[in-house]
């Protein structure tokens, strides 16, 4: 497949994947066509046969494995599905100077000054019954743009390009639509006409709840003179579950090898579906019931967490450390950090360096500036809890936690290529010894 190939699928990807639960529904979709047979935590599955399987859990975290009668290691990667974004609120309709509004909470480290004057859309889950009582899930997606946070013109803020605060209460509260002077529509009932144009014959349904985001209604697009950038939303960090969900339905079926995209990261990681809840190490300990057998694979096996780096931004290169300086195109990046913020170390540092030197594909370094804070990923959550050498790696990206970011046209190919030879490739010699 060539690199043109596998953005056209990323892009489509991303496209579809407005929230984690959609991420999750369509990475499914891809398992289930390389042969992954779905399993459900609430059934009593243990010593499976060799094969492939996945369990999702909330619906916005999965894992998958495929397992052999014979490998005693595990390739392991993991990534997240959520990204900063504007979560609604429980009672978010309100009027206001003639307009409909819509409350917002601000989920994760967004950057918020790129959210104004965007056409917006939403998309999330919706729990519903009918007259059975019997709860249902349902997945909707306005798919077209339903909102916009205007900025204040700059004749009522002259101070606006100069440090503008921006308040999450005040400021960030969308538009809907006109007030037409009659008593609002209950959300709910807005929720349902949606829901019954994607989920039609369900007249009887009442919506319970929700659990919606609004998004860049913009799809993503082949940027630059030569089309060297790809811009989208999500691309944090949907483009590493892409990477990895696409990895491991191409690979063979000679190894073991396990895959976890945890949701919460952004904010976290602490819930039932996050890295720092119990989802992955129950699944291993199903995998696995025999604590020493559990243990010793693992610390023969290797975890790849995958989470995007950051690019040098030409107009703000002092911000990073001189001499790690990564670039768009310049594949995959190894990140290490003295505080444990990322689990890299010298030893997985090289098992990926030497796995990458042998497919021909270029590999880079970051690490922060001394005297400014660093970001963190599952990396060293997932590492501590189950005790698995671990590298942090991502694909080089500007903008980052922006409502669009902006990558190089080949790293995704770069980062797919390195993780299905990963998957495919193991050399028994490459294991993280103990030194003599």
């Amino acid at each position: 497949m060539s690199y043109q190939q596998y953005n056209e699928r990323l892009c489509d990807y991303i496209s579809r994947s407005t929230t984690p639960y959609h991420a999750i529904k369509n990475s499914m979709g891809i398992l289930d066509a390389a042969g992954y047979v779905r399993l459900y935590e609430s059934d009593p599955w243990q010593h499976l046969s060799p094969g492939r399987y996945y369990v999702t859990r909330n619906s916005s975290s999965l894992i998958g494995f495929q397992i052999t009668p014979t490998a005693n290691t595990l390739r392991m990667a993991g990534s997240h599905t959520d990204s900063p974004s504007l979560r609604v609120k429980p009672n978010p309709l309100h009027t206001k100077s003639g307009y409909l509004q819509l409350g917002v909470e601000v989920y994760g480290g967004a950057l918020l000054n790129p959210w104004f004057d965007r056409d917006l859309s939403m998309a999330g889950r919706v729990i519903w019954h009918t007259e059975d009582d019997i709860m249902q899930s349902s997945l909707i997606d306005f798919r077209r743009p339903v909102a916009v946070i205007p900025s204040l013109a700059i004749h009522f803020d002259r101070e606006a390009n100069t440090g503008k605060e921006i308040n999450k209460q005040t400021d960030m509260v969308p538009l809907l639509m006109l007030d037409s002077g009659t008593k609002p529509m209950h959300f709910n009932e807005l929720l349902k006409k949606q829901f019954l144009l994607e989920h039609p014959g369900n007249d009887h349904a009442e919506i319970i709840d929700y659990d919606l985001f609004l998004y860049d209604s913009q799809p993503p697009a082949l940027v630059g003179l030569e089309q060297e950038f790809i811009t989208s939303a999500r691309l944090d960090n949907l483009l590493s579950c892409y990477c990895i969900i696409q990895a491991a339905a191409s690979c063979s079926q000679a190894h073991n090898l396990l895959f976890v995209l945890n949701d919460h990261e952004e904010v976290g990681s602490v819930s039932t579906s996050g890295a720092q809840g119990p989802f992955l190490q129950s699944i291993l300990s199903r995998l696995y019931p025999e604590r020493p057998v559990r243990e010793s694979m693992l610390a023969k096996s290797l975890l790849i967490s995958v989470d995007n780096a950051h690019a040098v931004h030409p107009n703000f290169a002092s911000k990073h450390e001189p001499q790690h300086l990564p670039v768009l195109n310049g594949g995959p990046v190894i990140k290490t950090n003295a505080n444990q913020r990322y689990a890299s170390n010298a030893c997985t540092s090289s098992i990926f360096k030497l796995l990458c030197k042998r497919n021909e594909i270029p590999v880079q370094n970051f690490v922060m500036r001394n005297d400014m804070a660093c970001g963190s990923t599952i990396g060293p959550l997932t590492s501590a809890a189950i005790g698995i050498p671990t590298i942090d790696i991502g694909v080089p990206q500007l903008a980052m936690h922006s409502i669009r970011e902006t990558i190089g046209n080949r790293d995704g190919y770069y980062l797919g290529k390195a993780l299905s030879a990963f998957f495919e490739e193991h050399d028994e010699k490459l294991q993280c010894a103990e030194a003599a």
